[in-house]
């Protein structure tokens, strides 16, 4: 039985995909880096300074600063997945315990989650400044799991990406994909299960919580 859920926020969440990718892009152009966005979707799932780092970018932290920046004027383009919050508000009022593990800084979820107002159906979130290592580790997950007084077993993780399944696995959480984030079951065979839609989360939990 499911008793916490831990969910990612980019791609499962928040539909982000498109500010990321065309921030990111602009940023590398301006810096004499031309990229395809279907060159860089390799950064969706883990820190902006990790992608930067593969990118071979050698100031990191000043651009990193420049890409948070230039992400926040994408904004228009950032918005809640349907029916999340509506799922959100029943799990909530289900008083099933939620929490966050996320590759955003804690500045990023300032400036790019808090302004839609979800913040307070989690009990507790892990980004990526509270950890050294980040997914695919198991350490920003294992923390979470210590937050919440969760225990591998009665908890699961819900994320659109490889980095979020091999976190999950190395963990040993089990692992929900979120295909309308994801958009493909292709790579993602040992996941635990498939959420089509978010409407998915709910059954799960009822199946679960059936056995």
């Amino acid at each position: 039985m499911f008793n916490y859920l831990i969910f990612d926020v980019d791609g499962t969440i928040l539909d982000t995909e498109a500010a990321i990718l065309k921030s990111l892009q602009h940023v590398l152009a301006s810096e004499g880096k031309e990229y395809q966005t279907e060159e860089l979707r390799f950064a969706l799932g883990i820190p902006g300074k990790e992608t930067l780092r593969r990118l071979h970018v050698t100031d990191v932290e000043r651009v990193h600063s420049k890409w948070s920046n230039t992400v926040l004027a994408f904004s228009k383009e950032v918005q809640v997945f349907k029916e999340i919050e509506e799922i959100l508000t029943d799990l909530f009022n289900k008083h099933v315990k939620m929490g966050i593990v996320t590759s955003k800084t804690q500045q990023e979820m300032k400036d790019e989650f808090a302004p839609f107002g979800l913040n307070d159906f989690f009990q507790f979130t892990i980004n990526a400044d509270d950890t050294e290592n980040h997914k695919p580790y198991p350490d920003p997950l294992l923390a979470c799991l210590d937050g919440l007084d969760a225990s591998q077993h009665d908890a699961i993780y819900i994320g659109d990406s490889i980095y979020d399944m091999q976190c999950a696995k190395s963990a040993g959480v089990k692992f929900a994909l979120a295909l309308w984030g994801a958009k493909t079951v292709e790579g993602f065979e040992s996941a635990d299960f498939i959420l089509e839609n978010p409407k998915d989360i709910l059954t799960l939990i009822e199946n679960e919580n059936d056995e």
